[in-house]
């Protein structure tokens, strides 16, 4: 496994990592950030004037039910549901965990009596996933946003628009400094490389990015905030550690598995030909019952 230690303390935290980003974007004084990055996540397609959290930890109807917890779980000025994930690593059954969970603050709409006064007047629900390591291999493309919504799956019109995913694949996202030319671009170019840099850029001058900068610098932490920062960290390493020593087998096994094909196909020609089994073991490394099983 790599010995490799975490890089340095720089500057400002890592958004993505899961302290800092309920730090960042998590509590009442700072709900002015979340507020800005959700309304250009939704592109104007939305306008998002105020947020209240709600307890990201909501349990099921049955006893035995486990609770989904989310990252980050508010409500917006019309009563419509933000869910916020930020997902580090590849999760299996990833779309059916966020069918599950949004599934679950849709349900839980509803009245315990009276249900034909509700009418089933359902308000919104969206989740927005920031994807750090992995994509939803959805596409062959460069596209680092999907917006998904309920729609007709011949003319692609909009069956039902108050339920939405959107995922931002952030190792999709390859801009250059000097190549964001939305506020977007500006959010998540932020949250990718806030931790690399030393000063705050002069393009991000303005008022919310200044905010977010403030925040973000590790010298504000109070000495607990810094405990919990730094094993945030070290966890995130730790993981990466794991999942690049995984890969690296995979590749080695995958060498090693097509080195066998190949042995086979040729001791099966050379079987073939005739060649006395002791030849072809030795020329191929493969063992006499090998052979004999081609």
């Amino acid at each position: 496994m790599s010995n490799n230690r975490p890089p340095a303390i720089g500057r400002y935290i890592d958004p993505l990592v899961d302290f800092a980003f309920k730090k960042i974007f998590g509590s009442e004084p700072n709900k002015d950030l979340l507020i800005a990055f959700l309304n250009e996540v939704f592109r104007g397609r939305k306008h998002i004037v105020d947020l209240v959290y709600n307890k990201n930890e909501h349990h099921g109807d049955l006893k035995d039910e486990g609770a989904a917890i989310f990252d980050l779980l508010c409500t917006g000025d019309n009563g419509e549901q933000f869910l916020i994930e930020v997902q580090r690593g590849r999760q299996g059954n990833f779309k059916e965990r966020a069918l599950f969970y949004t599934s679950r603050l849709i349900s839980d709409q509803a009245p315990k009596g009276r249900r034909s006064e509700w009418a089933y007047n359902l308000t919104e629900v969206y989740l927005v996933a920031l994807l750090e390591d992995f994509t939803l291999q959805i596409s062959d493309g460069k596209e680092y946003l999907h917006d998904i919504c309920l729609c007709n799956r011949e003319t692609g019109e909009i069956f039902y628009d108050k339920l939405g995913y959107i995922y931002l694949e952030l190792n999709k996202f390859v801009k250059a400094d000097t190549e964001l030319d939305t506020d977007l671009d500006k959010w998540l170019y932020v949250l990718k490389n806030m931790s690399k840099m030393d000063k705050i850029p002069m393009y991000l001058r303005k008022p919310i990015f200044e905010k977010l900068f403030s925040i973000a610098e590790y010298t504000n932490l109070t000495k607990e905030e810094k405990t919990m920062y730094d094993s945030s960290m070290k966890y995130k390493w730790d993981n990466k550690n794991v999942l690049d020593y995984a890969i690296k087998e995979g590749i080695e096994k995958g060498k090693l598995e097509g080195k066998l094909e190949e042995a086979k196909e040729i001791a099966l020609e050379m079987k073939k030909d005739g060649l006395p089994f002791e030849q072809i073991s030795k020329f191929t490394k493969l063992t006499i019952k090998e052979i004999k099983k081609l």
